[in-house]
């Protein structure tokens, strides 16, 4: 790491103390969101160890990150289909945790009712159907990949609530979780059988 790139507690201060006299010396990215800022964003405070310390935007943007539509630390307004990729990237890095339309207006930097208008526009959902189907593909990879019980997989892409859990399965995918993963191994099954048939 450079002398440049380190994180020091004075550039810790700028950030939680949302400090204009540092923007220019450096930015910073949270790993979380997979956002850039100013060190005078008023976003609120990432935790330290989720925070990356850059020199330009350039370096940023290198390194996956995605300009803050609030601070713009590029200079340039963050285009509508940019923002709803950030969104869409903080929904699939966090879906175990409990997302809200004010959790992901605080994440991704605008107003809830701003995000959601913008998300439903360009992607043709609403950012909590997208969290939905998130959780949902998460949990038939579960069930194809692993012998969790339905309760573990609701827990773990974050529905502790298993009946809610099962009842929005079956809404989406047409079965319930038991029958999908049942139908995946039969489906497995038949594939070896017909593999073994021809030799």
């Amino acid at each position: 790491m450079t002398e440049s790139e380190r994180f020091t507690d004075e550039r810790w201060q700028a950030i939680i103390r949302n400090d204009a006299s540092y923007d220019g010396k450096f930015l910073y990215a949270v790993k979380t969101t997979g956002i850039f800022c100013r060190p005078s964003c008023k976003s609120r405070a990432p935790k330290r160890e989720n925070v990356r310390i850059f020199q330009s935007a350039d370096q940023a943007v290198s390194a996956d990150y995605r300009p803050c539509k609030r601070c713009r630390p590029t200079g340039l307004k963050l285009p509508d289909m940019e923002w709803a990729a950030q969104i869409a990237k903080f929904i699939e890095l966090n879906f175990s945790e409990t997302i809200t339309l004010a959790t992901l207006a605080d994440m991704c930097h605008g107003s809830p009712y701003h995000l959601h208008r913008t998300f439903k526009r360009v992607k043709g959902i609403t950012p909590l159907e997208y969290v939905q189907q998130t959780r949902m593909a998460k949990a038939m990879e579960y069930l194809e990949r692993s012998d969790k019980s339905i309760a573990e997989i609701a827990l773990s892409v974050g529905m502790p609530n298993t009946p809610y859990f099962i009842t929005l399965f079956k809404k989406i995918n047409g079965h319930t979780p038991a029958e999908y993963r049942q139908l995946i191994r039969n489906k497995s099954i038949k594939g070896v059988l017909n593999h073994a048939s021809k030799y």
